[in-house]
Parts: C-alpha cells; sequence; structure tokens
C-alpha cells in the first residue's frame, strides 16, 4: 500500500549548499522532518551543478518521512549564465543588458521541455524568448 502524503513542500535550494538554515530548515521542521538527513541527500544528488538554484518538490509523510524530484532550474538562471550575467535589467524592454543566440535559447528549451506545459520545441523556443526578453536580454537569430 502507498504511503499517505502528510504534505507537499516546495523550495529553491542552491545545488549542493543545502543547509538547516532557511529557508530548508523552517520549511521541513515544521512537518517533523529530518533536516539534516534532507541536506545531505539532496546535496549528494546535486553535485556539480555548480551553484544553480534548483526547484525542489519535497513530499512528506504521515510517518514523517519524505522523497523529493529536483527539477530543472529556471530559464532565468539559465539565461542569465547563457549571457554571463549577474542579474537581469531593471528597465527591461527599455534597454538591453545582454544577448544570446537563438541556439542558447534552443538549448535551455530543450532543458525544460519536461518543466514546461508544452510538448513542441518551437513553443518552448518562444517561451524562453519571453523570459528573456522581460529580462532585457536580446536573442540574435
Amino acid at each position: 500500500m502507498a504511503k499517505e502524503i502528510n504534505a507537499k513542500v516546495n523550495l529553491y535550494v542552491t545545488a549542493g549548499q543545502a543547509n538547516p538554515a532557511p529557508p530548508v530548515g523552517p520549511a521541513l521542521g515544521q512537518h517533523g522532518v529530518n533536516i539534516m538527513e534532507f541536506c545531505k541527500k539532496f546535496n549528494e544528488q546535486t553535485k556539480g551543478r555548480e551553484a544553480m538554484p534548483l526547484p525542489v518538490v519535497i513530499s512528506i509523510y504521515k510517518d514523517k518521512s519524505f522523497d523529493f524530484i529536483i527539477k530543472t532550474p529556471p530559464s532565468s538562471a539559465l539565461l542569465k549564465k547563457a549571457a554571463k550575467l549577474a542579474k537581469a535589467s531593471g528597465t527591461a524592454g527599455k534597454e538591453s543588458i545582454g544577448t544570446v543566440t537563438r541556439a542558447q535559447v534552443e538549448e535551455i528549451a530543450k532543458l525544460k521541455m519536461d518543466d514546461l506545459n508544452t510538448g513542441d520545441l518551437e513553443e518552448a523556443v518562444r517561451t524562453v524568448k519571453g523570459t528573456a526578453r522581460s529580462m532585457g536580454i536580446a536573442v540574435k537569430d
């Protein structure tokens, strides 16, 4: 028989850097989960992902056990990495602070396909292009 889920917790945790400090500690502690066990497992699974923020969905069961799913990094983080930027533009639409190529956008779209609400690559590319535009990053075709 399947375990009964008590709670689902969605967090953004930097790869390889989970620790009991906020946001991980308070979010899991209120459900009685062993925080250090989560941190060890998460850090082990995310080794080598170079400090990217990763969305993680944690399912907490009635017996205080848990499992988690690590999703792909946000499109914005991948675009900033591709454009070699520290942060997005504060005045998107008025000024462009960086550029990415269509090939880079396609690569990001392929990586994000599982998390996007489309099965079509061209739709995924348009979604990533929209994110780039909202960040002040130009896409060169």
